[in-house]
C-alpha cells in the first residue's frame, strides 16, 4: 500500500510540474493556447551538456537543437543538397582549387549586426586553425589561403576536394564576440533567449531573418530524461512534439498525435574499446559481431522498425552504403565460440556496456544483446551513465569497455563518419589503430575524382566490417510525435531538427 501511496504522489506531483511549468521555458498554456500565440514545446531526452558554441560542440543532441540557430555559407536541404545560405552564390575555379563566394545581402546577426567578409574570413580561420593541435575542421587543412574584399569571399586550397563546400556549412559567427558557448549568436530563422540546465532552452523567432521566416513565434525545448515523464507530458498536453520515441511509447498515444515516420541517421553500434583487452583482439570483436543478430534486435526492441548495417555507413548517404555488409556477419553461435576459443576465452568473459541513460532506444538495444552475447558465453552488464558523464568519460576520455549508443556525420560527407576511426583522430574515442585503414584515408583525402574517391571510402568500410572494429546495428527508425494540427516537420539525412517550417495549420 504504501508503495501505491508513493507512486500516486510522485505521479501527482510529475504532473504538477509539467502542468503548472518552472523557469525560463516553462509553458502553462494548453495546447490551444500555445497553437494561438505561435508557440511550441519540443521534448528532447538529453540537456546541452556541451558547448553552445557551434564549432565546439560534439554532441548530436547539441547539434540536433542548434541547427535552428545557426548557418553556414552553405546550408543542407532535407532531399540532401547544398544550397546558399549566407553566401548568395559560390564560383568553382577551372582547375576545382579556388572557391569565390559573394554574399548575400542583408544577412544580420541575432545581435542586430550584419554579416560581413571579415565574419565569414574568421569563422574559417577559427576552424581551420591548427596552433593548439588538431583544428575544430580537420578538413580545412586543406585550405591554402582565404582572400576577401567587402563582397566576396575567395578560399584557395592547396589541390582538389570533392566534399569541401560540405564542410562551409559551418556556422558563420560574429568576428570578435566571445559568449558563444554560453549566450550563442548566428543567423538562422531562430535566436537563442535562454537556458536553464537540466530544464529547458528557449528560441524565438528572428525576425530580421534574410531569408523565409519561421512561423512559429517561440519554441522551448523542455528536458525530459526520464521515459516516463516523456509519456506523461505527451498525454498531458504539456509537450507538443518528441522526436526518438521508441515503437512502445509510439504505440501508447492517443488521437491528439499523428506519429511521423524517419530515420534518425546514425549509426548505432556496440562500440568497442579496440586498445582494451579482450577487445584489443580482432578475433573478440568478430565473435561478437558473430553472436549479435541485428535484425533479432530491431525486432524485439523497435517491432521492427529500423535497418540493419554492417559498417560505419547508413543508407542516406546512397552511393556510400554498401548494402552487402549488412550480411556480413550472419549470425553464426559455433563460429563466435570458436573465435572466442580461439583467442583465448574458452568460457567466454564478463564485459559492460555503458549506455547514456537519456536515450531509451541505446538502453532497449543493449538489453537485446546482453540476452543475445550471454548465448555465446559473454556476460554482459549494462551500466548507465548520466549523458554529461558519458561525454566526458567514454567520448572524451575513452574510458569504457563498449557502449551503446548512435554516431551522426555532423555535415553531409562520408568522411565526416569514417575520418574519426583514422588513428590520429582526435574523435577516435573506439581507439581504432589499423595501419591499413590509415593508409586508405590518405588515399581517399588525395582523390579528386568523385568516382574513385569513393570506391576508396568503400574500401575504408570493408576494413571495418572484416576488422569487426564494433558491432554494428542499425540506422534506428526515427518515430516523431507531432500534436494534431501541426504541419510542416521534414526529416534530413543529417541528424537535426529543423523547426523553420513548422506551424499550426
Amino acid at each position: 500500500m504504501r508503495k501505491k501511496l508513493l507512486s500516486l504522489f510522485l505521479l501527482v506531483s510529475l504532473l504538477s510540474a509539467v502542468l503548472c511549468g518552472c523557469k525560463d521555458g516553462s509553458a502553462a498554456e494548453t495546447p490551444e493556447d500555445r497553437a494561438a500565440a505561435g508557440q511550441l514545446v519540443v521534448g528532447i531526452a538529453q540537456d546541452l551538456d556541451d558547448s553552445l558554441d557551434p564549432h565546439k560542440a560534439v554532441a548530436a543532441g547539441t547539434k540536433e537543437v542548434m541547427f535552428n540557430v545557426f548557418e553556414g555559407l552553405m546550408k543542407p536541404t532535407p532531399d540532401g543538397d547544398l544550397i546558399p545560405a549566407v553566401a548568395e552564390s559560390c564560383e568553382l575555379s577551372e582547375d576545382k582549387t579556388t572557391y569565390t563566394f559573394t554574399l548575400r545581402e542583408g544577412v544580420r546577426f541575432h545581435n542586430g549586426e550584419p554579416v560581413d567578409t571579415a565574419d565569414v574570413v574568421y569563422s574559417i580561420q577559427r576552424c581551420a586553425d591548427d596552433t593548439e593541435g588538431e583544428p575544430l575542421v580537420p578538413a580545412l587543412s586543406a585550405v591554402k589561403s582565404i582572400t576577401a574584399d567587402d563582397t566576396t569571399v575567395t578560399i584557395t586550397l592547396d589541390q582538389p576536394n570533392t566534399e569541401f563546400l560540405s564542410y562551409l556549412t559551418l556556422a558563420i559567427l560574429p568576428e570578435g564576440y566571445d559568449q558563444q558557448d554560453t549566450a550563442p549568436v548566428g543567423t538562422g530563422p531562430f535566436k537563442f533567449v535562454s537556458r536553464a540546465a537540466q530544464d529547458s532552452i528557449v528560441l524565438e523567432r528572428f525576425a530580421d531573418y534574410w531569408g523565409t521566416p519561421a512561423s512559429l513565434n517561440k519554441v522551448t525545448f523542455k528536458i525530459m530524461e526520464n521515459a516516463d515523464s516523456i509519456m506523461v507530458s505527451l498525454q498531458s498536453g504539456a509537450v507538443d512534439l518528441f522526436a526518438h520515441l521508441t515503437s512502445v511509447q509510439a504505440a501508447q498515444l492517443g488521437e491528439d498525435f499523428n506519429i511521423e515516420e524517419g530515420t534518425m541517421n546514425l549509426v548505432q553500434a556496440l562500440y568497442l574499446n579496440n586498445a582494451e583487452a579482450p577487445f584489443d583482439d580482432v578475433r573478440v570483436r568478430q565473435a561478437l559481431c558473430y553472436a549479435v543478430d541485428k535484425q533479432g534486435v530491431i525486432d524485439i526492441a523497435f517491432s521492427g522498425y529500423g535497418h540493419p548495417i554492417g559498417s560505419s555507413m547508413y543508407p542516406a548517404f546512397g552511393k556510400y552504403f554498401d548494402e552487402s555488409l549488412s550480411s556480413r556477419y550472419t549470425p553464426d553461435l559455433e563460429r563466435a565460440r570458436q573465435l572466442l576459443s580461439d583467442a583465448g576465452y574458452p568460457d567466454g568473459f564478463s564485459m559492460t556496456i555503458t549506455v547514456p541513460s537519456n536515450y531509451q532506444p541505446h538502453i532497449d538495444t543493449a538489453q537485446v544483446l546482453v540476452n543475445q552475447l550471454s548465448q555465446i558465453g559473454v556476460t554482459a552488464e549494462i551500466q548507465l551513465v548520466e549523458w554529461g558523464t558519458w561525454l566526458s568519460d567514454v567520448y572524451a576520455g575513452r574510458q569504457f569497455q563498449s557502449t551503446v549508443v548512435g554516431v551522426d556525420a555532423s555535415n553531409m560527407t562520408a568522411r565526416a563518419l569514417l575520418e574519426r576511426f583514422s588513428s590520429t583522430a582526435g574523435n577516435n574515442f573506439i581507439n581504432y589503430n589499423n595501419a591499413e585503414y590509415d593508409e586508405l584515408f590518405a588515399k581517399a583525402l588525395s582523390t579528386f575524382d568523385d568516382g574513385s574517391q569513393t570506391a576508396v571510402y568503400k574500401q575504408m568500410l570493408q576494413n571495418l566490417s572484416d576488422n569487426a572494429a564494433n558491432v554494428y546495428i542499425q540506422d534506428l527508425a526515427d518515430l516523431v510525435a507531432v500534436r494534431k494540427g501541426l504541419t510542416g516537420l521534414q526529416f534530413y539525412p543529417i541528424y537535426v531538427l529543423d523547426l523553420s517550417a513548422v506551424r499550426y495549420e
